[in-house]
């Protein structure tokens, strides 16, 4: 496939029709089956409605179709000729921006939506936040329902001007706005003859060219999950370090720092189940054997010698999502889980916390759920962290709560 695949996340408040935008996307980009277009049909049959709903293909959950809300993160994938997309549609209400987390941690591009009666409100400026916290590489506002407005530019302008209003003081240096009316079709994979006022691509053709940033090549990160010991007579002294490569090259020969302890030593072989490799890309889960007998647990991380090392700390800085009723204050305790590592964790202070409507941090003592804030948390044991802004998957982490087992939050490293 030419483009490769692409990670697209989708967002927007209720009723700014996320939904009929992924199904009309779905629907005229042809990734919809006979099947499931003919249960489509016969469910709008049912409604009453004049024509098919696509939103319910996307709407897949019972209660979902009832309510006529999103409130799970629906996956989708389809392909074009020229790329394949795995696609998550998130929740609108804001009860839920837990889920659009869980969607924009793994995007490379964020369409957020805004209706084009009511333009950029609180719920967009909070998508918009969590996405460029997340650090989606690419944004698209997608301003839909123009056909409502009279397809009128002048509206169209006023809304991305507010949009980059809020994206610069978020410091979003860029996001690529486009007018649709998903309802219709417009602009989702055709160029509209309504809008002759936009010369740019179509969202689809946008997702199909899209180059999203790579970023910086990265230092190898591997965290090892599991410390392979087989005992058994074919394998008298095997020990190999299971885990994914979480970013770089891991090579056979490589001397490597396994972390905290500092200890060194050289990569003797990497396996798989399909056989033995000479390196290891980031994303896949390998075994690699050591040369020398050291002690090597979970939750320790291989990195490379001579490349830029990660921080081995018991304080991290960070950003919190939190996600939760319970209001978050200093001194709180929970169970930190960073790559395949869990320490006991507390709540040294509570900074500040983004004002969504002004979209600047002020100062806090405490967390409600859905703020974004700033916190200091000490450690009972160290990890080994990178800035987020450096490395996506090692300077990302959840805290638990110790008694339920719930996720409470999604912190970002500084």
């Amino acid at each position: 496939m030419p483009g490769g695949l692409l990670r697209v996340v989708t967002a927007g408040s209720v009723d700014d029709g996320k939904s009929t935008l992924v199904g009309r996307l779905l629907h005229d980009a042809k990734a919809v089956l006979a099947d499931q277009m003919t249960a489509v049909e016969a469910a709008s049959e049912r409604r009453g409605y004049a024509g098919a709903d696509l939103a319910l293909l996307v709407d897949g959950l019972r209660a979902e179709r009832e309510q006529g809300i999103t409130i799970d993160v629906a996956y989708r994938y389809f392909a074009t000729a020229k790329r394949t997309f795995i696609l998550a549609d998130t929740p609108g209400h804001v009860q839920y921006t837990r889920n659009t987390v869980t969607g924009a941690s793994t995007a490379d591009v964020a369409v957020i939506l805004a209706d084009a009666r009511s333009g950029v409100v609180e719920q967009t400026k909070r998508h918009l936040a969590v996405v460029s916290l997340l650090r989606v590489s690419e944004i698209v506002l997608a301003v839909n329902k123009m056909d409502l407005v009279g397809y009128a530019e002048s509206r169209f302008d006023e809304i991305v001007a507010d949009f980059a209003a809020a994206a610069t003081s978020l410091g979003v240096d860029h996001f690529t706005p486009i007018p649709i009316a998903a309802l219709a079709g417009d602009n989702v994979v055709v160029r509209s003859e309504n809008m002759p006022w936009y010369s740019g691509e179509s969202l689809l053709e946008f997702l199909e060219t899209v180059e999203p940033s790579a970023g910086p090549d990265l230092p190898a990160r591997l965290p090892v999950q599991v410390v392979i010991r087989p005992r058994s007579s074919d394998y008298p002294d095997y020990r190999g370090y299971a885990g994914r490569v979480e970013a770089g090259v891991l090579r056979r020969g490589d001397k490597v720092q396994i972390l905290p302890s500092g200890r060194f030593s050289t990569v003797a072989g990497i396996d798989t189940p399909t056989g033995e490799l000479d390196s290891a890309r980031a994303g896949r889960s390998v075994t690699v054997r050591l040369t020398d007998d050291i002690d090597v647990a979970r939750g320790d991380q291989i990195v490379v010698d001579g490349e830029p090392a990660p921080l081995v700390t018991r304080e991290i800085e960070a950003t919190l999502c939190w996600l939760t009723d319970r209001p978050l204050r200093s001194a709180d305790r929970f169970q930190l889980r960073h790559t395949t590592r869990d320490v006991r964790a507390v709540v040294d202070a509570v900074e500040s916390k983004l004002d969504i409507a002004s979209v600047q941090p002020i100062a806090a003592a405490e967390m409600g759920l859905n703020d974004i804030g700033r916190v200091r948390i000490r450690l009972a044991e160290q990890i080994v962290v990178d800035p987020y802004v450096r490395n996506r998957s090692t300077g990302a982490f959840l805290l638990v709560d110790e008694s339920s087992g719930a996720t409470v939050a999604a912190g970002l490293v500084h």
